[in-house]
């Protein structure tokens, strides 16, 4: 299980309390969640995985924060699966041991992706150095993506001797990238450096490591402009498109999103801040 500190950090039973795995600063209705594993490459031990479930799990009905900015602390994001903890906890019976546990162990981190798109709040990634393989995944889950000059992504999976499909990537991939170069990622597990990844538009801006805070609060300050009703339901609206079987279901579901909005308090204040030239005040 995991324990929920007075500073906000999430870090497994037993864990050091000096030693959060995973911080969670929260500012106003933004939390800053940082990745803290830095002498591991952040990579995801048992412990890890079990934060993000918590805390992405906590998020769904949490009205009072509206952004997450996930982020990795050191000098590189995420390097993916902790293999020495994996083997550790294969040969002690955990996720190795039979066919049912490693499927569980597999489910628990292919859950925190799904638990990030179904989140309803916009979810900015801060990428340094690597993203590999899991951490990779933790970045294509995201809604925007953000790298440094440095930064440098890969599908690791098929190095490792299974499949290059994992944890949600044969899903992100296409749809983000197109088929040609997912196909090249996933099928060779070669990574992709930060003015490409630009260039296919696998993530918005490239700026120096030392700027990636500053590039994150930009987009930060974006968001908090808009009615929090109305971004949750955009992001909603989002996923369900992205999946839709036909024209007419994306339209239901942005009629339906449009009428909710109107109905708000937040859309006469949008209205009413538009015409006096200022920012909104939302309810």
């Amino acid at each position: 299980g995991c324990a929920v500190v007075r500073d906000g950090s999430l870090r497994s039973e037993g864990t050091p309390m000096s030693e959060p795995v995973l911080k969670i600063e929260k500012r106003g209705p933004v939390d800053w969640v940082t990745l803290n594993r830095p002498d591991a490459l952040n990579s995801l031990n048992p412990e890890l995985v079990d934060a993000l479930n918590h805390y992405f799990e906590s998020l769904e009905r949490d009205y009072d924060t509206r952004i997450v900015v996930l982020r990795g602390a050191g000098k590189n994001f995420c390097a993916g699966l902790d293999i020495k903890a994996s083997a550790k906890r294969n040969s002690a019976g955990g996720y190795g041991a039979d066919t049912q546990a490693s499927l569980d162990g597999q489910r628990r981190i292919a859950n925190i992706v799904m638990k990030m798109r179904r989140c309803p709040q916009p979810i900015v990634c801060c990428i340094q150095g690597a993203a590999a393989g899991g951490g990779f995944a933790l970045a294509l889950a995201s809604d925007i993506r953000i790298a440094s000059t440095n930064a440098r992504m890969n599908c690791a999976f098929i190095k490792l001797g299974v499949g290059g499909c994992d944890i949600g990537s044969s899903y992100f991939l296409p749809r983000l990238v197109g088929v040609s170069v997912a196909s090249e990622l996933i099928l060779t597990g070669r990574f992709i450096q930060a003015p490409r990844a630009l260039a296919v538009g696998l993530v918005s801006e490239v700026v120096e490591e030392a700027d990636l805070e500053k590039a994150a609060q930009s987009y930060v300050d974006d968001l908090l402009l808009t009615a929090p009703l109305a971004l949750r339901l955009s992001k909603e609206c989002l996923n369900m498109s992205v999946d839709a079987g036909s024209i007419e279901q994306v339209i239901a579901m942005e009629d339906r999103n449009q009428i909710l909005c109107v109905k708000s308090e937040d859309f006469r204040e949008g209205l009413t801040a538009f015409l006096e030239k200022r920012k909104p005040n939302w309810a």
